[in-house]
Formats: C-alpha cells, sequence, structure tokens
C-alpha cells in the first residue's frame, strides 16, 4: 500500500528544464542536440565564431513538438586548403514525447536534410534531469556518427542500412536517401548543470549552465570526407570531449564560451523571443473613453479622428446609430482600429448613439465594416467588461463601399533601407543599406498614382558573383542591379483597387511595378468575410527593366500569373497558401506555404517552389524555398501599421520566382476578416 500511495504521489510529468543554444543552433548540448525545446513559437538568431569557421543560424520552434534551424557556415575551403566557401544547412527535430517522473524526454533528428551534405547526420536522443543536472544519452549516424564506436544497429533490419552514401554537392535537394545508414554509429552523450547564483559586487549571477559533452562527431574538419564503413579519417578531431560554460541571464540572451575538440576556442551568442510575448516596449498609453457627455458635438469628430491618425472619410449620426468611415490609420488590426476610433468619436456623439458602424479603408478599398455596440466598448475601457465582450457583441459585415469613395489624398514616408541576401557561395551574407522616399496620392474613386525613389549609402550587395544561371536572369542579377541602380526609381505607376461586388476585390497596376520589372498587373481576389479561406488570380504582362533602375528595359518580357488558394488551418494559428502557374522565367510549378501568425502579429513560414525547369537546369539550390520573418514596426514603439520583412534564401536564382507589387490583394485586406479579428481581438482596448 505504501508503495502504491508513492506511485499515486508522484506527478505525471516532471518540469523540463529550460533548454540552452547549441553551437549549431536549436536546443541542445555543445555540438550535440538533446532532448529538450524551446517554448512553442519561440524564435532564435545567433552565431557561433571559432578557427577556420563561422556559422550563423535561424531556429524556430515551428510547433509545440518540432524545431527548425536554417544555417549557413563560413569554413575553410576543404578542396582548395584556402579561402572561405559557404555551407547552407536546414536542420529537424522531432520530439517523440516529454519527460515524466519516471521515463526521460526523447527525441529524434536530422541535420543538414536539406543542404549540401557536409554536416549530413541523424540522431536519437533521450534527457532526463536528476535535481540540477540535465543528463542526455543519444545514438548518431552519418556526420554524429564518426566516432564510429559501433556498428549500426539498423542493419539487423536490413542489410542496406550499412552502405552510406555521401553526395556533398551544391545543395538543395532532400538528403533522405542516407537516413540512419551507414555501416558504423557513434554514442553521444553529456551533462548539463544548472549552477547556483554566483555572487558578485553586482548581485548574484543567475543563469549560468556548466556543460560537458561526449561528441559523436570526430571531425575537426572536412577534408577528406568520411567512408561508408571504416574509421581511418582525416582530419580527425584530438579529442572528442567538449566542453562549454553558457548563460542565459533574461529570457532574451544566451552567450556561451565551449572549448572543442580538445583543439579550439568557440563563442557563441544568440538572440531569442517569443512572438507571442515579444519585449514589452514603453509607449503611450490608449486614450481614455471619455464618459457620455450631456450633448454631443459631431462637428469636432473629424478632428478627433485626424488627431487620432486617421483619414475621415464619412461621418453621419442616423438614429441611435453612427456611421462613420475612415482611410489607412496607424494600427494594424481591425479591432484595434475600431477601438482607436470609438475612443476618438466617444465625446462627439449624442447620448442617443449606442452603436457604432465603422468602415474601414485601406489603400483606398473597404476592406471591412463592423458594427460596434457603444455600451460594450464603454464597459470593456471602465474595467466592467472585457475584450472579449466586445468582440461577442460584435457583427462583422461584407466588405463593399457604403460611404461615396474619397476625394483627392496624400501620403509620403521616408525611411531606411535595407536589403539582405544570404547563402552567397563565397560569404555568409550579403547586404545593402540605404534611404528611401515614397508618396501615394488618391484621386477618388479607388484611383491612385504612387512612387519612390532610393539611394544606397553602403553595403557589400554589388559584390555578389555574375550570375551563371540558364534561365532567363529575372533575379540572379541582383548584384548589377546593385551596382549599377545605386540611384534609382523602384517604383512609379498608377494603380486602381476597388470592391466590385461584397468580399470581391479587384486591382489594376500599370507602370514601374517592382525594381526589376515594369508593365501591367491585373488580380481579382474573393475573400468571404466569415470564411477561413480565399481565392485569387492574378495575371501580368511585364517587361525586365534596366540595372540602372530607370525608365528603360533589356528587351525580355513575359506573361505570368498565378491562380492562388489562401486558407486558415484549425491548428496552432497555422495559415497556408497554395499557388499555381506560370512564373517570370517562364517555367510552370506551384509553390507551397506555410506560416504562423501570432497574437502579437508576428509571422514566421516558410516556402518552396517546384516548376518544370530541372534540378540541373536551375542551377545550385535545385529549387527555390525560403524562410520568412514579418514583424509590426508598432512592437518596437511607435504607432504604425508597417512591417518589416525579411526573407532567408538558401542561395538566390531564377526558377520559381514570382513578380512583387507593392500592394498584393490579400495584404490589403487579409485583416479585414472574422479570423483575423477573432485573433486579436485584445486591440479592441490597445
Amino acid at each position: 500500500m505504501a508503495l502504491a500511495a508513492a506511485a499515486l504521489a508522484v506527478p505525471a510529468r516532471a518540469q523540463e528544464p529550460p533548454a540552452t543554444g547549441s553551437d549549431l543552433g536549436g536546443a541542445g548540448l555543445i555540438e550535440m542536440r538533446n532532448a529538450r525545446f524551446r517554448p512553442d513559437g519561440t524564435v532564435e538568431a545567433g552565431a557561433a565564431w571559432r578557427r577556420q569557421r563561422r556559422s550563423w543560424f535561424l531556429s524556430f520552434q515551428a510547433l509545440p513538438f518540432l524545431e527548425t534551424t536554417f544555417r549557413l557556415t563560413d569554413r575553410l575551403d576543404a578542396t582548395r586548403g584556402r579561402g572561405i566557401s559557404n555551407d547552407r544547412a536546414f536542420d529537424l527535430k522531432l520530439r517523440l514525447w516529454q519527460e515524466n517522473a519516471w521515463r526521460p524526454a526523447l527525441a529524434v533528428g536530422v541535420q543538414d536534410v536539406i543542404g549540401t551534405g557536409l554536416y549530413a547526420g541523424e540522431y536519437v536522443v533521450a534527457s532526463k534531469r536528476f535535481w540540477d543536472v540535465d543528463v542526455s544519452l543519444g545514438l548518431g549516424w552519418g556526420r554524429l556518427g564518426t566516432g564510429a564506436d559501433i556498428g549500426n544497429p539498423f542493419e539487423a533490419l536490413w542489410d542496406g542500412f550499412g552502405e552510406r552514401r555521401r553526395d556533398v554537392g551544391a545543395g538543395g535537394t532532400p538528403n533522405l536517401g542516407s537516413v540512419f545508414r551507414g555501416g558504423r554509429a557513434a554514442v553521444f552523450g553529456g551533462l548539463e548543470w544548472s549552477v547556483p547564483p554566483l555572487p558578485s559586487p553586482f548581485g548574484g549571477i543567475e543563469g549560468l549552465r556548466a556543460k560537458v559533452e561526449w561528441s559523436g562527431d570526430a571531425l575537426r574538419d572536412e577534408r577528406g570526407g568520411y567512408p561508408a564503413r571504416t574509421t581511418g579519417l582525416r582530419g580527425k578531431a584530438a579529442s572528442r570531449l567538449n566542453l562549454g560554460l553558457q548563460w542565459q541571464p533574461n529570457p532574451y540572451v544566451d552567450a556561451g564560451v565551449h572549448f572543442v575538440h580538445g583543439t579550439d576556442l568557440l563563442l557563441r551568442l544568440s538572440l531569442r523571443m517569443d512572438p507571442d510575448r515579444p519585449p514589452d516596449l514603453p509607449r503611450a498609453a490608449p486614450p481614455a473613453m471619455a464618459a457620455r457627455p450631456d450633448e454631443g458635438r459631431p462637428e469636432g469628430l473629424p478632428a478627433a479622428l485626424r488627431a487620432a491618425g486617421f483619414r475621415p472619410v464619412r461621418i453621419a449620426v442616423e438614429g441611435d446609430e453612427a456611421r462613420i468611415a475612415v482611410e489607412g490609420g496607424r494600427y494594424a488590426t481591425l479591432a484595434q482600429t475600431a477601438g482607436r476610433v470609438a475612443r476618438a468619436a466617444q465625446p462627439h456623439l449624442p447620448p442617443e448613439v449606442e452603436r457604432l458602424r465603422l468602415e474601414w479603408r485601406r489603400q483606398g478599398v473597404t476592406v471591412a465594416r463592423l458594427v460596434l455596440p457603444r455600451a460594450a466598448m464603454e464597459a470593456a475601457a471602465s474595467g466592467h467588461g472585457s475584450a472579449e465582450e466586445v468582440l461577442a457583441s460584435s457583427t462583422l459585415l461584407p466588405a463593399e463601399a457604403e460611404a461615396p469613395l474619397e476625394g483627392p489624398s496624400l501620403a509620403w514616408a521616408v525611411e531606411p533601407r535595407l536589403s539582405v541576401l544570404f547563402g552567397d557561395p563565397k560569404t555568409g551574407f550579403r547586404w545593402q543599406a540605404g534611404i528611401g522616399a515614397g508618396a501615394r496620392v488618391g484621386l477618388g474613386e479607388g484611383f491612385a498614382v504612387s512612387g519612390s525613389a532610393a539611394r544606397t549609402l553602403a553595403g557589400n550587395l554589388d559584390e555578389g558573383l555574375p550570375s551563371d544561371s540558364e534561365l532567363p536572369r529575372v533575379r540572379s542579377d541582383f548584384a548589377r542591379y546593385a551596382r549599377e541602380g545605386r540611384t534609382s526609381i523602384p517604383t512609379l505607376y498608377g494603380e486602381r483597387i476597388w470592391t466590385p461586388a461584397p468580399d470581391v476585390f479587384a486591382r489594376v497596376t500599370a507602370g514601374l511595378l517592382e525594381p526589376m520589372f515594369a508593365g501591367v498587373s491585373a488580380e481579382a481576389l474573393w475573400r468571404p468575410h466569415a470564411k477561413p479561406f480565399a481565392l485569387g488570380l492574378d495575371l501580368n504582362w511585364v517587361a525586365q527593366r534596366a540595372y540602372d533602375g530607370g525608365f528603360s528595359t533589356l528587351g525580355y518580357s513575359v506573361a505570368t500569373g498565378h491562380l492562388s488558394l489562401y486558407a486558415d488551418l484549425p491548428w496552432w494559428n497555422l495559415y497556408g497558401v497554395l499557388r499555381g502557374g506560370r512564373y517570370l522565367a517562364g517555367d510552370w510549378g506551384g509553390t507551397v506555404e506555410v506560416g504562423r501568425r501570432f497574437a502579437s502579429g508576428i509571422e514566421v513560414g516558410g516556402f518552396a517552389t517546384f516548376t518544370n525547369v530541372p534540378f540541373s537546369r536551375f542551377g545550385e539550390g535545385s529549387f527555390d524555398k525560403g524562410i520568412y520573418l514579418r514583424f509590426p514596426l508598432q512592437l518596437l514603439g511607435p504607432e504604425t501599421a508597417s512591417r518589416a520583412s525579411a526573407t532567408v534564401r538558401p542561395v538566390q536564382r531564377d526558377g520559381g520566382q514570382r513578380l512583387a507589387v507593392d500592394n498584393p490583394l490579400w495584404e490589403v485586406a487579409r485583416d479585414g476578416r472574422a479570423d483575423a479579428l477573432q485573433r486579436g481581438f485584445m486591440g479592441f482596448l490597445r
């Protein structure tokens, strides 16, 4: 009975210790991974420096049980024995189960699954916490099995597991044919000790972790490769014992110093963030909702809306309902826009008004109509209600223009511009920084004229290698565009965006559409406001612009376009996009995109495009793929609807490339849907 009572007293799952980062990105020990994971959604970017090798990595805890890592490594060019070459790799780690009181956590992973294959390896690893020490033990194959301690246990199932083909090439194709194969495997493991706070004149130093690791990777460098069944390795490590000390002083920083392979000192530093809980930077508090006045003064409402950052289009009080149409604003979500409009309007509405009927316009087109109860907003603002109650009592209507389309308007901005290219064969990344100025003049009825000018100030993007593409060079001549177009006109076009029917959007754009192409672009989007999907079609005829960024063209033209399906997925705030059609190089195919949008508005996702261009003709990388991050700038403090975005491609080629217009309809209209309203409902009170 006593044993039974003790068993019942054991918790179902032990509390897992916070993870620390490995040298190659992702949670782990030093070189090797363990079975620990960062909190769901965590984005981590960092670098590791050691002799003859520098690594940059971007890790994303894509799902609670799935860790993804993209890595660039500048290393000694082992083929020539001098100079630097660049390696690109993509890793996956999958949690099989979590630790509980009796069993360890267990994970399986593949390293360099889509890359050159230089670091390709697989592993199974278990981790268990004992007081202040986290113990990990695993078995590695491929690069992680070069310690060659034991025979491959999978050979007992099939002799073919004993052979491992090692193709180190240009990268881009999945390295799945050799997974868990090879005549030998290596045992690896380690200890991670949570060091108690250390006294110092500045207070206790917390967050230190001491690490000891026995690595499965016996290679100090990559010269000579590694045979399938032997251990006669050139460039073999002096020791497989690695030591390290790591420091996590806060939820955002992970720094470490490691001694690896018995010879090399390594420094690592990474920054991480939970997209659902980004750093809370100081910002102005939203205005309080004033008490109802005895007598409203609607004539002061336009000035109040302009002070809140909106351009009033229509204001009308009809009985117990106030109808307000506004353009733009400094807020990225419908809920935040509605909350700010309600607070601005409150002191100016007559007491009998009980409902606010809001029409929200972006780029001249109505993207949402929302009926908002005034009493629910007042109760939430005073603490007697909640944002959930405001959401439950609001009604979202199909998008169509109620108010007359607005007359002339002007919007302009001067802003820094940064272009970054990852994966250049000779260096980890290339960049270009400059300044840009842009303006958009609304002409009424949905018509507008827009343009921009840019000047490059610094960077090395113009030093990229000349294109060797066998396809029309629609993107791979980026270095020449950067070199010859230091002062350029990125865009200059006329445009109309409108709603020909409820929840149906249309766009026609003509002129200099983007830095590399000019022409005519037309698009239609059906976006049911209450449904989790949308369907779009874009058709374009474009000519390639000259390298100097002016008005002339190079003589190459193409008809391109895509049918696109957008869908909200029912798990973890995921969304997907499927596209099919013709790309800028004249190739036909499709794109698959999966992303995750967090409550903060941050988005992280990835895409892959496959066309009728053979991998060999596509060139290095084999097919177009990448990872993207979109970050609302209002998280940095200023009230703005603008977003910064970055796309990480292993290499920039010409296959699978789409036209990049300024106002694709999905980006214009997506935040007017019920799904977006529900995800961002806390914005009612911000």
